[in-house]
């Protein structure tokens, strides 16, 4: 049995469908993400977990317990969101300890407890300050250790790094990992950014206006996405017509079909293949473009009028000029018919 059900689950606001009968099943301690463009019902679906917002239609279990209609207070779920939530007049001590005196909890006992959930988010020591004189990373991890103190039996975090840099955004990824690990929670991510997806989760549900595309391990999705949507949200496909993909290959696809092929997959050369074979597609065409993206160089070809992309590492790539010849080998079962 998973340790949290969904079944058939609805979701309207007037006459916008947002949540189109998900069934869902999530294991206990798994890291779930929830994947996909804005609008496409994720948030939605983590709220209904939550208690936050009411279901249109269908049942939600958690470790056999139905908890459709129990309130949100009774449920043992912690939700992160976007935006912080500190009291601004409480300092980081009080932020923290207001769950657990909820709870009428002894003050000892907050005091261990507050003292713990700082040091796992790596905040001791900031008990007396302020949340103005905390960064946004900071208060975010403010926000978590108040969640953690409550020891919930489910974490959901609602895009929680949308609001931080780059740097610090990777850094509490780590750290949200390294604590649901540690802590053996269940935790259910929600995010619009496939990378984060990739980088911190067990499965991936990917979302597309109120249904579920597909789901899988990261790379499951990675390398091999079930409808063109997937392929186009999880990484970077080529995106090609039957009509290019034809002129460029001089292979005969007649339907309307799309071809996707990963940029990482096509091999490149300034020279033609000494030799070609039933496996593989031959292009040639010209260099007409290069961007560097961090550890790669994106080439753009120009064969027949038509465009592909080319991932290749830096340190392979910084001899390939623009407007010269470029000869191109892509695998068939590289290469995605939709």
């Amino acid at each position: 049995m998973a340790y949290i059900e969904f079944k058939d689950i609805e979701k309207s606001y007037g006459d916008r469908h947002i949540l189109k009968k998900i069934n869902l099943r999530i294991e206990q301690g798994e890291f779930v993400t929830l994947l996909g463009p804005s609008g496409c019902g994720k948030t939605t679906f983590l709220r209904c977990l939550a208690g936050l917002t009411a279901l249109g239609g269908g049942r939600i279990f958690m470790d056999g317990r139905d908890i459709t209609a129990v309130p949100p207070r009774l449920r043992n779920v912690a939700m992160i969101f976007q935006q912080y939530n500190l009291f601004p007049t409480m300092t980081v001590y009080s932020n923290i300890a207001f769950g657990l005196r909820m709870k009428k909890m002894p003050e000892k006992t907050i005091r261990h407890e507050v003292a713990k959930a700082l040091e796992m988010v790596g905040l001791s020591g900031s008990e007396k300050k302020y949340p103005s004189y905390l960064s946004g990373g900071e208060q975010q991890r403010v926000a978590l250790a108040r969640n953690l103190a409550t020891k919930p039996s489910v974490l959901l975090l609602d895009e929680p790094f949308s609001a931080i840099d780059a740097k610090l955004r990777k850094e509490l990824q780590i750290k949200i990992k390294e604590l649901h690990n540690q802590l053996n929670m269940t935790s259910i991510f929600v995010t619009h950014d496939q990378e984060e997806a990739m980088r911190m989760s067990d499965t991936i549900h990917l979302f597309n206006d109120g249904r579920i595309e597909q789901s899988g391990r990261p790379m499951e999705l990675y390398s091999r996405p079930a409808t063109a949507f997937a392929a186009s949200f999880i990484g970077s496909y080529n995106n090609l017509s039957s009509e290019d993909f034809s002129r460029m290959t001089g292979s005969s696809v007649t339907d309307s079909r799309t071809i996707m092929i990963r940029p990482e997959t096509i091999t490149f050369s300034q020279t033609p293949f000494s030799s070609e074979d039933a496996e593989h597609y031959y292009i040639e065409g010209i260099v007409s473009n290069q961007i560097p993206q961090r550890n790669i160089i994106r080439y753009t070809i120009d064969v027949k009028g038509a465009g592909i992309d080319v991932d290749l590492l830096f340190h392979n790539a910084v001899n390939h000029p623009v407007h010269k010849k470029a000869y191109l080998k892509i695998s068939r079962k590289n290469t995605l018919f939709f």
